[in-house]
């Protein structure tokens, strides 16, 4: 049975250009269920603005973070986040009690990556590197609080070519194999990113996919209530579970 003592510390990680302070709903609403809980930035965003991003580099803020909430964590991560919290979770199994990949069902290679880049190297070339662009799409697509969120830790509007690149070396079939652990593929049901999900589902040992009703890619965001629902479920199994031996 789950006890204040047994619950599982929470590691946020964020989306590309956006920062820690898209999970403020899910802080809040983790906390007041008892949970220990910690939202990162990732190098070249939020408060890490003027750092490179790298593989290694990003491996380490997650390491940073789980070593933070006193070693091992319900690991959550969506989109950029969620790839490389796949990747963290393959080479520190025993740090990751539980692993939450949002956003993030499709290889990150070939056509999809290839137009991100083009599109982020066009955007990049205008007047205010795309700042108003950033700006108003989360305006227009995300619920007024959620927008407010995602926009108040700044727009990493220069780290989206170099972290795009260094995605496409990450081997997330291949990480989601080497998990031994509980996995829950979630992703908005309109997400494109859920272009492999059954290949994503099919690597898992013991993985479990998750649909957010309603939801686009950003499903923390466009339904955070229905997305941290499941993370509370989420979080009360790994709790309730027996330690890894």
């Amino acid at each position: 049975m789950e006890t204040p003592e047994a619950r599982v510390p929470v590691l946020l990680v964020h989306g590309i250009r956006a920062s820690a302070t898209m999970w403020r709903y899910q802080e809040e609403t983790l906390r007041s269920a008892g949970y220990p809980v910690l939202a990162i930035d990732l190098p070249g965003h939020g408060q890490r603005m003027n750092e490179t991003f790298t593989v290694p580099a990003a491996l380490a803020a997650i390491d940073d973070g789980v070593t933070a909430l006193g070693g091992r964590v319900l690991l959550v991560g969506l989109s950029l986040g969620g790839y490389y919290a796949v990747a963290y979770a393959a080479k520190h199994p025993a740090r990751v009690a539980g692993l939450v990949a949002a956003g993030c069902s499709a290889v990150p290679k070939g056509m999809l990556l290839e137009g991100y880049r083009l599109l982020a190297r066009i955007i990049h070339r205008l007047p205010d590197r795309g700042l108003w662009l950033h700006e108003g799409l989360a305006r227009l697509l995300l619920p007024a609080a959620a927008a407010r969120d995602v926009l108040a830790g700044g727009a990493a509007l220069d780290v989206m070519d170099s972290s795009l690149q260094a995605t496409s070396t990450l081997t997330p079939l291949a990480s989601l194999a080497a998990y031994p652990g509980p996995i829950w593929l979630v992703n908005g049901a309109l997400d494109h990113f859920r272009l492999n999900e059954r290949r994503f589902l099919a690597a898992c040992r013991n993985g479990t996919v998750v649909v957010v009703p309603g939801a686009t890619h950003l499903s923390s965001l466009v339904q955070p209530e229905r997305f941290t629902a499941i993370l509370l479920q989420v979080t009360g199994r790994v709790s309730a579970a027996p330690p890894a031996r």
